[in-house]
């Protein structure tokens, strides 16, 4: 069986793999082709599902073959091996980060990542600046004895990678659910007549909150049949100013010349606007 395979690596690392003779399952274990090795995966998409998350994804990606492959599926010890790789890279990020204080370097090490065959060690790290790093690298290199890749990420990656609670009191939804990480705006929070006090619509990550997006779609549908605040009308009691509207409860509150306000609903809003008015004679 021939076929294509969504990878989850550690944290939110993923990438996709060709295969071919095996009869893949989401959750499954696999060994995969590596960068001049092997690497140890989790299977959480294939077939269309998987081809189709691909071609969504940041940049694309070339479907439907890719160039690395699934090599087979993880036997039971390699399994257990992964798990001890994974513990010791708890001693890799301590030792990482004494050695980015020895070379008095303004950066953060937020993660490290073995590969399977340990011939590559991911460390990923956050950085306000450019860090020259080249000295560093080569302390790496001789204390893990292995190739080093210092991959620099963005704060809200870092949030992606390490995961946490938001304020809502569920896991965040860049480590656990959300595809992938899309800007969001200040005009997402107004759009939504939201505060624009940082600490009530920010993440634990310090940047906007990703859910800002989820409904931002329905707002602006919803307002497009309201007229727009600030805007004069001539409804049944003569011209009056949209003091404001409320999508939720269908209403419009209008203020008159003389600073008098009255709160209607939509529909009897429309009703006055399209009212014919009495010629006077």
């Amino acid at each position: 069986m021939t076929g294509f395979a969504e990878i989850r690596f550690k944290g939110t690392r993923k990438d996709y793999f060709a295969y071919d003779g095996l009869d893949l399952r989401p959750g499954q274990n696999v060994i995969v082709e590596a960068d001049r090795g092997e690497d140890i995966g989790e299977v959480s998409a294939t077939g269309v599902i998987a081809e189709r998350k691909c071609s969504s994804s940041n940049g694309g990606c070339a479907t439907p073959a890719p160039e690395r492959r699934v090599l087979r599926l993880a036997r039971p010890d390699e399994a257990s091996r992964a798990q001890t790789l994974r513990a010791d890279e708890d001693r890799v990020r301590l030792e990482a980060r004494a050695l980015v204080a020895k070379h008095e370097l303004k950066m953060k090490v937020t993660e490290a990542e073995w590969q399977f065959d340990r011939n590559k060690l991911i460390i990923y790290f956050t950085a306000d600046k450019r860090v020259d790093f080249r000295q560093l690298v080569r302390d790496l290199a001789r204390t893990f004895q292995t190739r080093i890749e210092l991959k620099q990420i963005g704060v809200r990656d870092e949030a992606a990678l390490l995961g946490g609670v938001g304020r809502c009191g569920r896991e965040l939804c860049s480590s656990t659910w959300l595809p992938e990480l899309k800007p969001v705006s200040l005009q997402l929070a107004k759009d939504q007549s939201l505060s624009l006090n940082p600490a009530q619509i920010s993440g634990c990550c310090g940047r906007l909150m990703c859910c800002l997006m989820y409904e931002h779609r329905t707002y602006v549908e919803a307002r497009r049949r309201f007229p727009r605040e600030g805007q004069k009308i001539r409804t049944a009691t003569g011209h009056e100013r949209v003091a404001a509207i409320d999508i939720w409860n269908d209403t419009v509150s209008l203020e008159n010349d003389e600073g008098q306000r009255r709160t209607i609903s939509l529909d009897e809003l429309k009703g006055e606007v399209s009212q014919p008015r009495e010629k006077s004679t």
